[in-house]
């Protein structure tokens, strides 16, 4: 947006200001405020990136423990469940068709964070 106001303002300066170098600096002054909003945009977001990345214990447990309750879901389902239905101890059934999706979904992130760490790509 500002950078379609650069022309109208610079042409106003023609009006109003008469120094020829005054008249150079200010409309170099104009040109560049953009640029300038957006490198401390960017600055900004850079800092905010930088806290994110230190992160806490929570944050960078949430994956394993979603990992873990699945892995935990398979184990009930494939193997706890099969092996004691010969002593006839029933054990509930978890719902593979909610957690699949979620595990599936986080052994493609594992895949990808491998792919990056042989690319040397880390924190």
């Amino acid at each position: 947006m500002l950078s379609q106001l650069i022309g109208p303002v610079t042409g106003l300066l023609d009006k109003f200001v008469e120094d020829k170098d005054q008249k150079a600096a200010l409309a170099h002054e104009i040109s560049t405020m953009a640029e300038r909003h957006g490198q401390e945009l960017a600055l900004a977001q850079l800092a905010v990136n930088k806290e994110e990345a230190k992160g806490n214990w929570f944050q960078s447990s949430w994956r394993p423990a979603t990992a873990w309750v699945c892995v935990m879901g398979m184990a009930i389902n494939f193997m706890i469940s099969p092996l004691l239905a010969p002593w006839a101890i029933n054990v509930p059934q978890v719902d593979t068709a909610t957690m699949m999706p979620v595990l599936m979904g986080l052994l493609g992130l594992g895949t990808l964070r491998t792919f990056e760490r042989t690319k040397g790509v880390n924190k």
